[in-house]
């Protein structure tokens, strides 16, 4: 295109569409097979990849020290995410495989799996259907830094990794009270998880290896390798303290695997604040637009706007201004739809406040291609939002703004002046919260993706959470 005729017009759907398909991730891991497989026939390797589709499968390793928990954690997020666990006692048990076969003999004279034998088992076991379509779990492999290096050169990346930590003293004294029930094949704890019948109890062995020598020369072991595989996944990497309940450990690790990474793509946002009145929206709205260059669209102001600028919508909105009645959802629509197509607001984005109320409201916005990529709800008790706009008076002499508590007037002469708006009263401030949560519910499931944040603490610190929200890709949620 001629350079001269800059800036191009771009419809906002292209970016829109680009967005929610995830076209650049999907090109950029595309990219990446096609790079690391190097195909003799590149095209071909591109559409088996496409119609693969599992870019958003979990590929997860879990690393820890023995007596960790990785096992347990690994099992879980494996159940949890409907994937399959992978591990050298699966992996060495395959009949059909003469490289397992060759593993089993190691495995059974006590000797470690060669690394180079250890990876090409796992890389077969990736090439199976279940895996490429489900996805895989690592548990505790690799083990060495020179399986790291291996696993890599064959194109093998994972998306996270989970390193579980805790000191010594906690691992060796956990380790000596393992017990075994030959049976089932369950794992015990003297202290932490003692099985309440006496049939069960009778009948737990103690496992080979778990004394204490054997468990801090094992330790020793693992710390000289850790520290040197550690730094090859410096961008997926989340250390987790294996030192606390091993459920809040899961959900620790659940969270993270369930997070994306921060993309490359170009993003315009296109944010939505809601939440009842005095939450802070129009603060957060400025502090936004300030930092990121947003266009701050506040849907009352732009009503005001229009009246003051004497526009055409403006003439049709001034009757209702005038009765102190709601102007209609369509005359809302239409001047809201017409702002947010204008050009600044498509190439820098948008934030938007005081609209949707509701969903229909919400349903005419994304009707016409305004879709909001990030939504947040900002969730404040009702004591507080009556502290703070019941409190607020305004002088009516310099037209300054006032809070009784937070930034009370300097003098007894001003305050004595000061104006309270008969609209932060404490009936109506309760009035319109009211009207607000009456219809939150249904606005919440519509937007399904959206965010809850705590409004109830400092404002720079509610903005530091809508910019993780923002810069950060939304978690994928598992069904």
């Amino acid at each position: 295109m001629d350079a001269a005729t800059a800036p191009h017009r771009i419809p906002s759907e292209m970016p829109q569409y680009g967005e929610a398909k995830r076209v650049f991730e999907m090109l950029q891991n595309m990219l990446e097979q096609l790079l690391i497989h190097r195909p003799e026939e590149p095209i071909p390797f591109m559409i088996d990849y496409l119609q693969q589709n599992n870019d958003n499968v979990p590929k997860i390793v879990v690393l820890g020290p023995p007596a960790a928990g990785k096992t347990t954690i690994a099992m879980w997020l494996c159940k949890h995410l409907k994937s399959n666990l992978l591990t050298i006692e699966n992996l060495i048990a395959k009949d059909f495989s003469s490289q397992a076969a060759d593993a089993r003999r190691h495995y059974q004279k006590m000797e470690p799996v060669p690394s180079m034998l250890l990876v090409r088992l796992i890389q077969e076991r990736l090439r199976k259907e279940d895996c490429v379509q489900r996805g895989w779990i690592l548990d505790g492999i690799p083990a060495t830094r020179e399986q790291a290096l291996m696993i890599q050169a064959l194109g093998i990346i994972p998306r996270h990794v989970i390193a579980l930590s805790a000191p010594d003293t906690v691992l060796i004294e956990r380790n000596l009270g393992k017990r075994i029930d030959p049976r089932t094949g369950e794992i015990y704890h003297t202290t932490f998880d003692w099985p309440p019948e006496s049939e069960i109890q009778n009948r737990l062995v103690v496992p080979a290896g778990i004394s204490e020598p054997e468990t801090a020369q094992k330790l020793l072991e693992h710390h000289r390798n850790i520290v040197r595989i550690l730094p090859l996944y410096p961008k997926i990497l989340k250390v987790i303290s294996a030192d606390q309940p091993c459920v809040d450990v899961f959900y620790q690790a659940l969270t993270y695997v369930q997070t994306n990474h921060q993309s490359n793509a170009p993003f315009t946002p296109r944010v939505l604040l809601c939440g009842p009145v005095g939450s802070g929206k129009s603060l957060q709205a400025a502090l936004l637009a300030q930092k990121y260059s947003l266009v701050n669209v506040c849907c009352g102001q732009l009503l005001k706007e229009a009246v003051a600028d004497k526009s055409k919508y403006g003439e049709v909105i001034q009757p209702f201004f005038d009765k102190e009645i709601a102007v209609p959802d369509g005359i809302v629509k239409k001047l809201l739809c017409q702002r947010l197509s204008q050009l600044d607001c498509v190439r820098r984005g948008w934030v938007l406040h005081g609209f949707p109320r509701d969903v229909d409201q919400a349903r005419m916005l994304t009707g016409r291609d305004h879709t909001p990529n990030r939504v947040f709800f900002l969730n404040v008790p009702l004591d507080s939002i009556i502290e703070r706009l019941t409190l607020r008076r305004t002088d009516p002499v310099t037209g300054e703004r006032y809070h009784l508590m937070y930034k009370p007037p300097p003098t007894m002469e001003i305050q004595a002046r000061l104006l309270q708006n008969p609209k932060d009263s404490e009936e109506q401030v309760k009035l319109r919260i009211d009207q607000f949560y009456r219809k939150c519910a249904e606005l919440e499931q519509f937007y399904e993706q959206a965010i809850t944040v705590n409004g109830d603490q400092d404002p720079y610190t509610v903005f530091e959470y809508l910019e993780s929200g923002i810069i950060n890709p939304l978690p994928t949620k598992v069904p």
